[in-house]
């Protein structure tokens, strides 16, 4: 069976982190056999061992930018090297019930992020209602997504959640994948989202559940607060 870590994004986005500490991340990311690393744009252009991807948010954390200024950052981002975005909404438009302006806004973005580049679309699970997760996640579906993914990690309502998971799974179905992040610090909280419906986890502190599922000494906490 396959490491946990094949499915890790490998994260660090704090907006203190150095390109030396980018450079870590990469080197880290590489020894446990993560899936990709994901910064932020401003890191990028980054140099990956083969078979490394290198995923960017966009529009983090708040979401709180106009559909156009995503797009022109996506596009940066994959015109420098990103082989996936991971996009935030603006949660405000969710939370108005105006899902057709939350499609158009992934629409601008999937529009600059041409297959088989990945798109992953960050609704923020925790700070919406079932209803608006539901809505969310197919306005998504609805606008080419490939993924939606739960959290930024950021939000003070909380990170990623089973019950989230499981319902966003059950909404997109096999037209999308879902990412859980935010809050993913063991082995059995991973596990857990991956039985929910999971296929990609967003994790900073890899190195540690790696070592959980191995049985190695997990390597010292940095006192960072988990993505």
């Amino acid at each position: 069976m396959p490491s946990i870590a094949s499915v890790v994004d490998h994260t660090l986005l704090k907006p203190e982190a150095t390109h030396a500490d980018v450079a870590a991340l990469i080197a880290e990311a590489a020894e446990v056999g993560a899936y990709s690393v994901c910064v932020s744009p401003s890191m990028l252009p980054l140099a990956v061992p083969p078979g490394l991807k290198v995923a960017v948010v966009c529009g983090f954390p708040s979401g709180k930018h106009t559909a156009q200024v995503k797009a022109f950052e996506a596009a940066e981002s994959i015109a420098l090297g990103a082989d996936e975005i991971d996009m935030v909404i603006d949660i405000g438009l969710a939370k108005e019930g105006r899902f057709g302006e939350v499609q158009s806004e992934v629409a601008a973005v999937r529009s600059v992020v041409p297959a088989p580049k990945v798109l992953k679309v960050i609704i923020e699970s925790a700070a919406l209602t079932d209803a608006e997760i539901v809505a969310v996640s197919e306005a998504a579906v609805a606008a080419g997504a490939d993924f939606v993914k739960t959290s930024t990690g950021f939000h003070p309502a909380g990170g990623a959640s089973v019950e989230a998971v499981r319902l966003m799974k059950r909404t997109v179905g096999d037209r999308a994948q879902v990412k859980a992040s935010g809050g993913i610090r063991s082995l059995a909280v991973a596990l857990a989202m991956i039985e929910a419906g999971a296929s990609r986890l967003g994790v900073s502190g890899t190195a540690a559940i790696v070592a959980e599922e191995t049985g190695a000494a997990a390597p010292p906490a940095d006192g960072a607060p988990g993505y």
